[in-house]
């Protein structure tokens, strides 16, 4: 995390901050405050601090809210006290990854809340901003969400363009099964009650509905439980 903050900062700063420099005394010394501007789930908390110490290591920041609080507009959840030069170049960055990670983990959370009572759990992809995989799924999860798979490497998940390129879903899997570890997961991605039905046969172990009519989901479902009770929808 401490590489990606630098080079986030090497994007933003470059040479350096010449507004800071140019207006303002170089020993100057202040406090920042930050508050939040809309109610929502705060995330981002350690990362944000976690900019300021690369920045400047002498900089000294309180929290005064956590990861997973339910916050208030107007509520201050952080100050930060050091060098005036060191706080404006740490700024920007550790408000634009808290503002991004709680805006997500808030937008999780009323998800979470719709879904209250059901049997089900909400889960996030791999559509994630690059070189933000790991945060935005982090918010996810302090937004009551759970992780999908991370990347290409933890998981097969045979989608469409994998189905036409091997000649089906039962070649796919079949194939899958061959090389993968035996701990690893198969996951095929449906578009159709047939290509249910030939998951269902091959084995797969989690099977998607993708872009299925509310009415072919039920009828899915009620034949993946009946056929395959453990199958994972």
């Amino acid at each position: 995390m401490r590489e990606q903050i630098r080079a986030w900062l090497d994007e933003d700063v470059g040479a350096g901050d010449v507004s800071s420099w140019s207006t303002i005394p170089a020993g100057s010394q202040s406090r920042a405050v930050i508050h939040v501007k809309e109610n929502g789930i705060l995330a981002g908390m350690p990362i944000a601090q976690l900019v300021f110490h690369v920045v400047d290591p002498s900089l000294t920041f309180h929290a005064l809210a956590a990861d997973g609080d339910k916050v208030q507009k107007g509520t201050v959840i952080a100050e930060v006290e050091g060098n005036t030069h060191s706080l404006l170049t740490g700024e920007r960055l550790a408000l634009n990854l808290l503002q991004r990670l709680s805006g997500i983990a808030t937008k999780t959370s009323s998800f979470i809340e719709a879904l209250d009572g059901l049997p089900v759990r909400l889960t996030d992809t791999r559509k994630t901003t690059p070189g933000h995989r790991l945060l935005e799924k982090y918010a996810v999860r302090i937004g009551g969400g759970s992780n999908h798979r991370f990347g290409l490497y933890d998981a097969v998940m045979i989608k469409d363009n994998h189905i036409k390129g091997s000649g089906g879903i039962t070649a796919a899997v079949s194939a899958a099964r061959r090389q993968i570890p035996h701990t690893m997961k198969i996951e095929v991605e449906t578009e159709s009650l047939a290509q249910v039905e030939e998951a269902l046969a091959s084995g797969a172990d989690i099977i998607i509905l993708d872009n299925i009519y509310n009415y072919l989901m039920k009828e899915a479902r009620l034949r993946i439980k009946t056929h395959s009770p453990h199958v994972i929808i």
